[in-house]
């Protein structure tokens, strides 16, 4: 089996690990140690705070932003969804207090984060766990069955109209029209990318041979759009459209279930987290990084593999204290049960368990101020 990076998480993680049920709290929100998952007790922050990165979390950010925002009226929060690898480098650039990144820093990037945040750099606290659909725009299709193969063999061009015997022998009873195959990519650097040819390298060797990268293989020659939205809006708008991008996002585009083992499985909350049960630490980070492998070939019946772990990215110090407590203010609210449920309602993403919130409230208090 491989293993490819998006992230490090707890050592051990289950099912219950991404539970898919969470109930609401009243608490306010502020600074200070407190159980985790309940929203910080204390005064209300102040301030404005500022992130940019994954477009898949944008849903679920302004979630989170207007919830954290109505308990802490004197406090700002921006973000800007410029996709996963321009958030890091404005992140790394000082530009933001804070990053939304769909795949976690590779060790150069750790190392560049020790010029903004110290020596022991930044850390990664998972946020949001979410499927990445293959979506399409098909008239009279809603659902396709495809196995990896067909997949990878559909986004390289190798196949290139609907009713080939590759993706009809798979739907047998469904009507595929002798329509042209019109992929959309994404033209940005985009953690959803490095998600989605992590999957296709892992589960398609032979297939797609391409290295797997946040950028789109400039050998393969498709459409492209900016964002998800743009993928999505681009597919949307074009018969016969093949894309793939964050599942709540999608739309009414038709959707691909993913040969997993002898069984074909749509992506779900539950699916994704049966996927993420199976993923291991990243070796070499520090003890707060909450980064992951995932296995993205497993046979796991009713694992959905194409599923990412977006995360927020942290300085492990900041200059001032205000910083230090509205980044700690934010962070705890939304890796709380309010937080993670505003997220689920708003994008349908799985909300964290109890046993992982435990570990990333850690993470947040471990923050300090750098003398």
């Amino acid at each position: 089996m491989k293993a490819f990076r998006v992230g490090r998480a707890a050592a051990v993680l289950s099912v219950a690990a991404i539970a898919l049920t969470a109930c609401g709290s009243d608490n306010a929100t502020g600074v200070g140690e407190q159980p985790a998952g309940s929203a910080p007790a204390g005064a209300g922050v102040s301030g404005t705070l500022s992130g940019a990165g994954a477009s898949s979390q944008d849903a679920a950010m302004q979630a989170w932003i207007a919830g954290f925002t109505e308990q802490n009226p004197e406090a700002n929060v921006q973000y800007s969804p410029d996709g996963s690898g321009a958030g890091r480098d404005n992140f790394l650039a000082g530009g933001v207090q804070f990053a939304g990144s769909d795949a976690y820093m590779d060790d150069e990037e750790l190392e560049k984060s020790k010029e903004i945040c110290g020596p022991d750099g930044a850390f990664h606290i998972p946020g949001y766990v979410s499927p990445i659909a293959v979506a399409f725009n098909l008239e009279g299709v809603d659902e396709l069955n495809l196995d990896a193969e067909t997949i990878a063999k559909i986004f390289r061009g190798e196949i290139s109209n609907w009713n080939d015997e590759a993706i009809a022998s798979q739907n047998e009873g469904v009507e595929l029209p002798d329509t042209p195959i019109t992929v959309v990519h994404r033209a940005d650097e985009s953690g959803t990318t490095e998600n989605f040819v992590e999957y296709l390298s892992a589960a398609a060797p032979d297939v797609w041979t391409d290295e797997v990268s946040g950028d789109w293989p400039a050998a393969i020659v498709a459409e492209n759009a900016q964002g998800t939205s743009g993928v999505v809006s681009a597919a949307s708008s074009t018969d016969g459209a093949i894309t793939y991008a964050d599942a709540s996002a999608v739309g009414d585009l038709g959707t691909v279930k993913v040969k997993v083992g002898e069984e074909y499985v749509a992506y779900s909350p539950e699916a994704a987290a049966k996927a993420v049960e199976a993923a291991t630490p990243v070796e070499g980070r520090s003890d707060v990084d909450m980064s992951l492998d995932l296995e993205r070939d497993t046979t796991e019946s009713g694992a959905y593999p194409i599923v990412l772990v977006s995360y927020h990215i942290y300085c492990s110090a900041y200059e001032s204290q205000e910083t230090a407590d509205l980044v700690k203010a934010f962070g705890s609210y939304v890796i709380s049960e309010e937080g993670q449920q505003a997220a689920a309602d708003s994008a349908g993403s799985a909300p964290l368990s109890e046993t992982l919130r435990e570990q990333a409230q850690t993470a947040i208090d471990s923050i300090t101020v750098a003398s």
